[in-house]
C-alpha cells in the first residue's frame, strides 16, 4: 500500500522504517526542516522499559498539587486554566486510583520492554551508536518520596524486573559525584535502564529508512484528513494528497487532525522543558542516567554533554531554543520557574560538573493521555491509524509501537498482546 505518515519525530520515522520493512511504499510528511525537531529533540535521553510508569499513581495528585506554588515544581499550569485543562486532570485523577494504575503500568510496561527488544535487534543489526549508557537510577530525596516508591516497588517485584532499592549509601556508590547539598534517602537502581541521545538515533532510522525506500517531505503541513475511494486525501498547505492508508504520529499536534475526524481521545499538550550543557569536569559528571524522583527531573549524560530535563507544564503550547535565558524567558518562550527547577536540581546533585549559565534551553509540547499508555493501532475510521500519546516516554516505545503499527497496517499478527494499547479503550 502507499502509506503517508503524518509526522518525523522518533514516533513517526520508526512506524516509517517498519511500515517499509514490511513492503509499503512510505511517504513522511513533516512540518518542520528535519527529523525530531520538536519534542523528540527536548527528549530527556531516559531509555527505561523497566522502570517506566504513568504519572497517574496513587498519591500523585496531593504530591503533585502541594508543589504547585513552590519556587521548585515537577508540574505547573497554563496561566489561562481551561475548563478543558480541568476536565483532563479530572480524568487524570481518576486514574491514580491503585486498580488503575496497575493496569496502565502493566500496558506501558509490555508496549516498553516489546520496544527494548526491538531496539537492541536494530542496534545489533546496524551496529548503531547513539551514545547509549547502561544503568538508571531514580533518586528519593525525602522519605515520603521512598513511601510513594512502595506502590511501584510491589510492581517492579511481582512481574520480576531487575532492581535494587538501595539507601544513600549504596546510592553513591553507583554515583560517586553525587554532591551533599540536597537530602537523599536513597533510590531504585535499574541495571538494564539507560539513556542516549534520542535526536542522534532518529536521524540514524531516517537514513535507514530512506534505505528502504522512505520519502520524507518538510516543511509541509497536513490541513486535513478525509477518507475517500477506499484511501484517504490528505490536504497539505493548498494541495492534496491521496493514500491507501494513513498513520498519524502527530504528537501535540493530534487533537486538530482527531477532532476533524470526529474522533474524540482524551488528549493534553503536556509543555516541557530541557537544558544541555557541556561538561567541565569529567570527574564531577553522572555515570549513570538519573531522576530525581521529587522534582520529575532527568539527569543524563550524552558524551560530552548533560541533558536536564522535566517540568510539566499543562495546556502551554510552543517550541523554543535559546542559548540565552532572559531573552527567552521574556518573550514568554520559556518559564522562569520551570527554568530555576531544572537548574537547582543539576546544582545540587553535581554542582562542579558544568558551567549551568552557557547552558541551551529548549521547550517542547509532547501529548499526554490521563492513563499514560500510548493510542496505537486502528481507529473507528478505516484506513485510519495513530501512533499518539507517549507523553515524555516517546523515545522508550518508539520502536514496539512502530513495529506494532506496521503489523496492524499490514494485517498481520502482532508479536504482542495490544489490547488496552488502541484507540478502542475511548469508545
Amino acid at each position: 500500500m502507499r502509506v503517508a505518515v503524518v509526522g518525523a519525530g522518533v514516533i513517526g520515522v520508526c512506524t516509517a522504517y517498519f511500515l517499509a520493512e514490511a513492503g509499503h511504499e512510505v511517504v513522511v510528511i513533516e512540518r518542520r526542516n528535519n527529523v525530531a525537531e520538536e519534542a523528540s529533540f527536548g527528549e530527556p535521553g531516559i531509555f527505561a522499559a523497566n522502570s517506566i510508569a504513568p504519572w497517574a499513581a496513587p498519591g500523585m495528585p496531593s504530591a503533585f498539587f502541594s508543589a504547585l506554588w513552590k519556587s521548585c515544581s515537577p508540574i505547573r499550569l497554563d496561566s489561562k486554566l481551561s475548563p478543558a485543562m480541568w476536565g483532563w486532570i479530572r480524568l487524570w485523577k481518576k486514574e491514580c486510583e491503585l486498580a488503575r494504575y496497575q493496569i496502565n503500568r502493566e500496558r506501558m510496561f509490555r508496549l516498553s520492554s516489546y520496544s527494548s527488544d526491538i531496539m537492541l535487534q536494530l542496534r545489533d543489526r546496524y551496529q548503531l551508536d547513539y551514545e547509549q549508557s547502561s544503568g538508571f537510577v531514580q533518586l528519593f530525596r525525602t522519605e515520603q518520596d521512598r513511601q510513594l516508591a512502595q506502590t511501584a516497588l510491589k510492581f517492579l517485584t511481582d512481574h520480576d524486573i531487575r532492581h535494587t532499592a538501595l539507601d544513600a549509601d549504596g546510592i553513591r556508590q553507583i554515583e560517586p559525584a553525587l554532591g551533599n547539598s540536597a537530602a537523599l534517602a536513597g533510590g531504585i537502581f535499574f541495571p538494564d535502564d539507560g539513556a542516549g541521545n534520542c535526536p542522534l538515533f532518529t536521524r540514524q532510522m531516517r537514513s535507514l529508512a530512506q534505505a528502504l525506500g522512505v520519502e520524507f517531505h518538510f516543511g509541509t503541513t497536513v490541513r486535513s484528513i478525509a477518507q475517500q475511494d477506499g484511501g484517504v486525501m490528505l490536504q497539505i498547505d493548498e494541495h492534496n494528497f491521496s493514500a491507501d492508508a494513513v498513520v498519524l504520529a502527530t504528537g501535540a499536534d493530534s487533537a486538530g487532525l482527531l477532532h476533524g475526524l470526529g474522533m474524540h481521545i482524551p488528549t493534553y499538550p503536556i509543555k516541557n522543558y530541557a537544558a544541555t550543557v557541556a561538561i567541565r569536569n569529567f570527574d564531577a559528571a553522572p555515570i549513570a542516567a538519573l531522576m530525581d524522583e521529587h522534582y520529575k527531573v532527568a539527569i543524563t549524560r550524552m558524551d560530552n554533554r548533560i541533558r536536564i530535563a522535566g517540568t510539566a507544564e499543562l495546556g502551554a503550547r510552543n517550541t523554543a531554543r535559546s542559548s540565552d535565558q532572559n531573552a527567552a524567558i521574556q518573550a514568554g518562550e520559556i518559564q522562569a520557574g520551570a527554568l530555576h527547577t531544572l537548574l537547582t536540581v543539576a546544582n545540587d546533585w553535581f554542582p562542579d560538573a558544568c558551567n549551568y549559565n552557557t547552558a541551551t534551553f529548549w521547550s517542547s509540547s509532547s501529548l499526554m493521555l490521563p492513563d499514560g499508555p500510548p493510542v496505537i493501532g486502528a481507529t473507528a475510521h478505516k484506513n485510519v491509524f495513530v501512533n499518539i500519546g507517549h507523553g515524555t516516554s516517546g523515545w522508550t516505545m518508539a520502536a514496539g509501537a512502530g513495529k506494532l503499527v506496521s503489523a496492524v497496517v499490514s494485517g498481520t499478527a502482532t508479536e504482542i498482546d495490544i489490547s488496552g494499547l488502541s484507540a478502542a479503550r475511548y469508545a
